[in-house]
């Protein structure tokens, strides 16, 4: 597995495919590895990048970040792939790296897929004290109240199963996911500035995301200048999980129709 630096914090990355190329930013608190319901649809007819980020995964975990420091990882990882521009598909926090990057090097950005994420908001909850401590509890420990919690009712145990296996396998770094946490409360792309951003946006959600309402989803549509937005119903927030083939159809399609017209 290749890696890079941005401004000396290591960030380990990896390819799949060819094609047009996309580049996968995963959300808070998960490697990569989590990727493993999308990237071989994707990699049928993309060139698929992806990359650990910092805090998570074989990257370095450094004690602080802003989300404009994890927008300038996803830059070095295109960077160092060699490519100028991507799809970028981002989840949950990935979504908000995603929009971060739009904003600030929106020559790089040919679109976005935006799944689970929203905009920046009052109403989104701080993490206490007391709730970052569940980083230092082991995870399979946490395993039945994630599996309650993050794929909803439409999601087959199997699949649930599965994806908390490759969850549970990781390794957890509390310095490097509370530093995540720091950059999350730095994100402050609100309603006017996301309105900016241009390209061709597809967003994502489920309607029994109990971590990110479905009500963020709409909201993000209502402010995306050029967008298509797609609801699973019985949906939790693990999405590409609880509808991989529907969801990579997704994806594919909007892919496909953004490359048609910039070709």
């Amino acid at each position: 597995m290749p890696s890079t630096t941005n401004n000396g914090v290591r960030i380990h990355w990896d390819e799949q495919g060819s094609g047009t190329p996309v580049l996968l930013v995963m959300g808070h608190a998960f490697p990569s590895d989590m990727w493993w319901p999308v990237i071989p649809a994707l990699a049928e007819k993309h060139r698929v990048i992806w990359f650990d980020n910092r805090g998570t995964g074989r990257s370095d975990a450094p004690t602080t970040a802003t989300i404009s420091d994890l927008a300038g990882d996803a830059r070095a990882v295109l960077d160092a792939a060699g490519v100028d521009k991507a799809h970028v598909y981002g989840v949950s926090m990935g979504g908000g790296i995603t929009l971060q990057l739009a904003y600030e090097s929106p020559e790089r950005v040919t679109s976005m897929v935006l799944g689970c994420t929203a905009l920046k908001s009052e109403t989104l909850p701080v993490k206490s004290r007391l709730a970052l401590l569940r980083y230092y509890i082991p995870l399979r420990l946490l395993r039945g109240a994630m599996r309650k919690s993050m794929y909803g009712p439409a999601c087959s145990p199997e699949a649930a199963e599965r994806d908390l296996d490759v969850l549970c396998a990781t390794k957890v770094r509390p310095r490097g996911l509370m530093a995540q946490v720091q950059a999350m409360q730095s994100y402050d792309l609100t309603a006017d500035k996301v309105a900016t951003l241009t390209m061709p946006a597809l967003i994502l959600h489920g309607d029994a995301d109990t971590t990110v309402d479905v009500a963020r989803g709409h909201e993000l549509a209502a402010v995306l200048p050029d967008n298509r937005l797609v609801i699973y119903p019985g949906v939790g927030h693990s999405f590409p999980v609880a509808v991989t083939e529907q969801s990579n159809a997704d994806v594919l399609g909007f892919f496909s129709d953004v490359d048609a017209l910039v070709a």
